[in-house]
């Protein structure tokens, strides 16, 4: 489940181990994108940090698939339709992100005519597959 938290929240819990300049002339400027509470993160004593750029031209269609841990889509340009099995489809516009849950079956696609580009940020065990084929797992 998505949850919001509220500004001021997210704002506070930012300001442990803020960097200040040597003159303190003020702090680094940090503005919350997103925070969420998921499920499924890797358990073994090491784990990879990834971080992927991925562009959909208009039509382009993900195969059908799941992934072992949460994936967080950060969109920097256009529209990304998910289609998540037993939900309704999800439109990730730029600016706005989303954490595509383990486990589930999925598929995205670019239903419209500007190429959608987006971050992917998520953590795995090492050398473990970006994303499984549907029903494999």
């Amino acid at each position: 489940m998505h949850e919001k938290s509220d500004v001021v929240t997210m704002t506070a819990a930012l300001t442990v181990g803020v960097t200040r300049t040597a003159q303190d002339r003020g702090m680094a400027k940090l503005t919350p994108l997103h925070r969420e509470m998921v499920q499924g993160m890797p358990l073994a004593e090491d784990q990879e940090i990834r971080v992927l750029f991925a562009t959909l031209s208009p039509g382009d269609v993900t195969p059908y698939h799941s992934h072992r841990h949460p994936v967080t889509v950060y969109m920097l340009e256009g529209t990304f339709t998910l289609d998540l099995d037993g939900r309704d489809p999800v439109d990730i516009e730029a600016g706005q992100v989303f954490v595509e849950p383990s486990g589930i079956n999925m598929t995205g696609r670019n239903t419209r005519d500007v190429p959608a580009r987006m971050a992917l940020f998520y953590v795995c065990e090492p050398d473990e597959p970006f994303a499984d084929p549907a029903g494999t797992r």
